[in-house]
């Protein structure tokens, strides 16, 4: 039998592997900057002899997913979305029965943050992204009973706590912006962010509109659009309001009471996560108001950025409440978070057409989103009405 090799020798032979190995590793780094070194001194003669701005450099050598998306949307060319395997995964590739393609990563967040900074509901309402065609919410809303036993006593059954689901479904959003060939031709016209900036307009605005008072129909459904009844009667499946006492405006004599009644017929524990919900012209009328020491119930924020508070609740301004009227539900008070969850599939997609509107291009621009109320007892609103 021969003899087993020393562990000297063995440790010899590997490291002697692993030394071949990281020499192999270095000369292929080496390869690939040389390569990468070659294509920014062509890019650079080839500007310079075209005399073009210095615009496309970084995305051709930096984010090769972002020249190729930028090409389809300036020309329609998709070789270069074809041609992408290490950056593929940045695009998620072509939705090939649709002709669509996902946008890359770096529009995309552009769109989202324009949204939560235009749209008050969706800053501060639960947002869940999905994968499916709708969300269901599990909703305990009920108690388990209880009861004093004695030591000898029978014990008798209590209640049961009762456990209800609600489906939010996921509708489709969609934009149609336009651009001219030529302008898209332009080198130097930032077509992303073009792009971004109109999707994004058109998508807060519709957002911000259907968490308000969309009726549900291919559309989010809004928390103003379920049955409101006086809090006094109050049952889950609806919102409970408080009158103001006076038909389209607030009670002549001691307004603030209202606004006092209406944040705590909300539970203390949906109060410490709490924010009013109203337009600019009722934080107009509301900011005037003073409690009976002569103290204005509003305050402005002191630092830049923090949201004004009335009763020491954030208050946000969302244009698509109602102005004050008649059995008009002007205010919302509530923990949104708790109450009203928007679900939405996390990708946009975009599709280039170059067809329909000659000689413009067209860019439809889809999203998937739904919304509904889902804990009826975290959100409650304020009613200009006598009763």
């Amino acid at each position: 039998m021969s003899a087993a090799p020393e562990p000297a020798a063995e440790v010899k032979s590997a490291m002697a592997g692993l030394l071949n190995s990281l020499k192999g590793f270095q000369e292929e780094v080496k390869s690939v900057l040389q390569q990468q070194e070659e294509r920014l001194t062509m890019l650079s003669a080839k500007m310079m002899t075209h005399g073009r701005p210095a615009l496309a450099t970084a995305a051709e050598i930096e984010a090769p997913h972002q020249k190729a998306f930028d090409a389809y949307l300036r020309s329609g060319d998709d070789d270069g979305l074809r041609g992408l395997h290490l950056e593929g995964k940045g695009l998620n590739t072509a939705v090939a029965a649709e002709g669509g393609y996902l946008v890359d990563p770096q529009t995309a967040e552009m769109i989202r943050s324009s949204l939560k900074s235009t749209s008050s509901i969706r800053a501060i309402a639960n947002v869940v992204q999905v994968e499916a065609t709708s969300f269901d919410v599990i909703i305990d809303h009920s108690d388990v009973g209880s009861g004093w036993a004695t030591e000898s006593g029978t014990v008798t059954e209590t209640a049961t706590p009762q456990i209800e689901r609600i489906s939010i479904p996921l509708h489709e959003l969609s934009a149609m912006p336009k651009a001219s060939q030529r302008l898209l031709d332009d080198a130097a016209f930032d077509v992303e962010g073009w792009l971004a900036g109109r999707i994004a307009d058109k998508f807060a605005r519709a957002e911000a509109a259907a968490f308000v008072a969309g009726d549900g129909v291919d559309k989010p459904r809004g928390f103003l659009n379920h049955s409101a009844v006086a809090e006094a009667v109050w049952a889950w499946g609806s919102l409970g309001y408080i009158a103001t006492g006076a038909a389209g405006d607030f009670a002549p004599v001691n307004a603030a009471d209202a606004i006092v009644d209406l944040v705590y017929a909300l539970d203390a524990s949906y109060r410490a996560n709490a924010a009013f919900v109203m337009n600019s012209k009722t934080a107009g009328a509301v900011r005037k108001m003073k409690d009976a020491d002569g103290r204005f119930l509003w305050s402005d924020g002191l630092a830049a950025g923090e949201p004004a508070r009335l009763m020491g609740y954030p208050v946000l301004i969302a244009e698509d409440m109602p102005d004050i009227g008649a059995d008009a539900q002007a205010i919302a008070f509530g923990d949104f978070a708790a109450g009203y969850t928007i679900a939405e599939r996390p990708e946009l997609r975009v599709l280039r057409d170059p067809f329909s509107a000659k000689p413009h291009v067209l860019f439809y621009a889809s999203k998937r989103v739904g919304g509904d109320v889902s804990d009826f007892a975290a959100i409650k609103l304020l009613k200009f009405a006598v009763s």
